[in-house]
């Protein structure tokens, strides 16, 4: 048998996930698991995890199915001594547990890492939490707003003469699922030299505040007298043109990183008044007269269509991109080749899913699969992993564990 022969489908072909996550922060960690070809069961109370909700019915509305094709749901009521107890014995098979509970849930459920370490040494439990397990913010909980504000992403977005406005994207939700799952990968490594599981944990407020670099690298170096917020300029007011900038249809991010950057886009521009100016051959002195630069970067972008100025920049090699819209984005011939948005059809059932950012060149694929109704996988689960016959089963329903 050849090595490519003995060599997994999938990097994670194996391992077992129990995913207690909710919202974004842990079922995006586990998204990506899955992706890697971990089999993800979905534990989820009976009225289903907080962004499942819809009217009609239990397939999730689309923030959900975005983020949840190809696990198992299991439907379970973990505030049952039965329920806990068919937990446990899921742990005791199980290779990860991932939560993002608020402070204490775990504990008040007699479900802490102890008592998971005591049915499998070899359990990962990983924790994401809003402000970490330690510190004097431990007990707060953490939403995406709530610690965008506490990080300083709100008072840093936004113009300085206008009120300050949170990110439009998750930005905290998503950097802290991504850390939680490097952090899974890494006590799974540790785990194949040592043998034992560990907790791993992230705190949202650390995930994301080294996205604030610029930032707080400005203030540093300037104190007080340093804006919190810069609007489209550079966080840090060291890069110069670093804009987004109007154009006849829309509006064009340009930025000049380099000195050939600034000398390509005065030559674009018919500027040689410019490229000529000792002053602003340097970023300091740019800097010094931000405010001419962008305007006139500004006469020259407003007139023109944001797809005929970034077609120029990117055949001079300046940094550049038109500024898109949501369904721009969502029908972009790009993000569909990468298949980062996939849709799929099955007789009345449809639905879009994300695909994965993780590529290996020796894992194949995930092949795509539906996001799981509420409590869909509820007895194959329990027949395939605990060997429950089908009178246990209606046992455990009408007990209102499953």
């Amino acid at each position: 048998m050849t090595t490519d022969e003995l060599r997994p489908a999938h990097a994670l072909s194996g391992i077992l996930v129990l995913d207690l996550g909710q919202v974004y922060s842990g079922p995006y960690c586990t998204m990506l698991l899955q992706e890697l070809g971990a089999d993800v069961v979905k534990i989820e109370p009976f009225e289903g995890e907080p962004i499942r909700w819809r009217a009609d019915g239990a397939d999730g509305n689309a923030a959900f199915q975005l983020l949840n094709a190809g696990k198992r749901s299991l439907r379970l009521n973990l505030k049952t001594e039965t329920g806990r107890e068919l937990f446990l014995q899921l742990v005791a098979l199980a290779d990860v547990v991932v939560e993002n509970f608020a402070p204490g849930v775990l504990d008040r459920l007699g479900l802490s890492y102890a008592a998971l370490q005591a049915a499998n040494e070899r359990i990962v439990l990983a924790s994401g939490k809003g402000y970490g397990l330690s510190g004097p913010h431990r007990d707060l909980r953490g939403m995406d707003v709530t610690v965008q504000a506490m990080t300083a992403i709100v008072a840093t977005t936004g113009f300085p003469d206008q009120a300050p406005v949170k990110a439009g994207a998750a930005v905290v939700d998503f950097s802290s699922g991504v850390h939680l799952a490097a952090a899974v990968l890494a006590a799974l490594f540790q785990r194949e030299r040592t043998g034992r599981g560990q907790q791993v944990e992230v705190a949202m407020q650390d995930a994301i505040l080294p996205t604030l670099a610029s930032n707080i690298g400005g203030y540093l170096e300037h104190g007080e007298a340093f804006p919190d917020r810069t609007g489209n300029r550079h966080g840090g007011l060291n890069v110069v043109p670093y804009n987004v900038y109007p154009a006849a249809d829309g509006w064009i991010a340009i930025l000049c990183i380099r000195p050939r950057h600034w000398q390509a886009l005065c030559s674009l521009m018919e500027r040689a008044d410019l490229a000529d100016d000792p002053e602003l051959a340097t970023p300091v002195g740019r800097v010094r007269r931000m405010d001419e630069v962008d305007a006139a970067v500004a006469d020259w972008t407003r007139t023109r269509e944001k797809d005929t100025v970034f077609a120029l920049l990117h055949k001079a090699d300046v940094p550049a991109a038109p500024v898109r819209t949501l369904s721009e984005v969502v029908d972009d011939e790009h993000v569909r080749h990468r298949g980062m948005l996939r849709e799929l059809t099955d007789g009345e059932r449809r639905c879009t899913v994300f695909g994965s950012p993780l590529r290996l060149g020796d894992s194949a694929p995930t092949r795509p699969s539906y996001p799981p109704r509420l409590g869909e996988h509820s007895d194959v689960v329990l027949e395939e992993l605990l060997e429950l016959g089908r009178t246990e089963l209606e046992q455990l329903r009408r007990d209102g564990v499953i």
